[in-house]
């Protein structure tokens, strides 16, 4: 009996360690980019069997290209103190079941896309993955300060395929809601880097605050900002949107926009951290207000 439980209790923490490897609140953030856009392109409620094979293909990818950056950045995770308790570290997970899942799921997910929405999405799904996996952290992100606003195409992709699997074709749209994910990207990550310089530096990753002044971050986090807040309401001009979904990205977009100015005239890793929190909230409520506003 005592063995049994034993034996449950180790397979119950390799399947968290599994789920770990993931990353599972990033790949629900992408999700909930990738929905609102599908139902703006639908102009109501999609196919739903496009939108289960979309949403649920593109988690796999997704979390098949995180398993795989825990893979490949298993060095500099045991390194850096916010990361040295990832499965792979600790010992949870062994490298080589993190490489096979990651792929496992990348080609069952984009497999899926295919299948059931299209080629053109499936073939973005795909672009995204072996971007992240094989751009982002193989090449840019030990390399240059420009890491995460070129490697943030791979997770600003997610509103633009959802767009692609319902109208099957690139439009300004979705374009422009790949640019406010785009945009957002650098001012999230940058926030978390300024409080964890420290371990970026240790890791030899050349994140922006590694190799500029906080004030230089700062400025950059607010150019960003400023780009972000604009293209999201670019959006209502090219789509006619409503009045939700204007307020929404207007008053959310200031607080954004003031957040960033503010940690670049006082920076402090408190403010630093509460632009970071206030960033997933932003684009998750950002994405929410677009689907209300499309019902509405």
């Amino acid at each position: 009996m005592l063995a049994a439980l034993v034996r449950a209790h180790r397979i119950g923490e390799r399947a968290r360690g599994y789920v770990a490897l993931t990353k599972p609140r990033i790949v629900l953030l992408l999700l909930a980019t990738a929905l609102p856009a599908m139902i703006l392109a639908a102009k109501g409620w999609p196919s739903t069997d496009v939108v289960i094979a979309l949403l649920l293909g593109g988690a796999m990818a997704a979390g098949g290209a995180n398993a795989l950056n825990c893979y490949l950045d298993r060095d500099i995770d045991r390194i850096m103190l916010r990361t040295r308790l990832r499965p792979i570290p600790t010992g949870q997970v062994s490298p080589g079941e993190a490489l096979i899942l990651g792929l496992v799921l990348g080609g069952v997910g984009v497999g899926l896309v295919q299948a059931v929405v299209g080629k053109m999405a499936a073939a973005m799904v795909l672009g995204s993955y072996l971007f992240y996996v094989l751009v982002y952290t193989l090449v840019l992100k030990r390399t240059t300060p420009l890491n995460i606003v070129i490697g943030g195409a791979a997770g600003a992709a997610p509103p633009l395929i959802g767009w692609v699997a319902v109208r099957g074709q690139v439009d300004w749209e979705g374009l422009i809601l790949f640019g406010v994910v785009f945009m957002w990207t650098p001012v999230h990550f940058w926030a978390l880097a300024l409080n964890w310089a420290s371990d970026y530096q240790q890791a030899q990753v050349p994140m922006l605050p590694v190799v500029a002044s906080v004030r230089d971050t700062g400025a950059w986090i607010s150019v960003h900002a400023v780009a972000t807040l604009a293209l999201s309401l670019a959006l209502v001009w090219v789509d006619n949107m409503g009045p939700v979904y204007t307020a929404a990205a207007a008053t959310l977009g200031a607080v954004f926009l003031l957040a960033a100015f503010v940690l670049y005239l006082h920076p402090t890793k408190a403010r630093a951290r509460w632009l970071f929190h206030y960033s997933n909230i932003y684009l998750f409520l950002l994405f929410a207000a677009l689907a209300v506003d499309v019902f509405l």
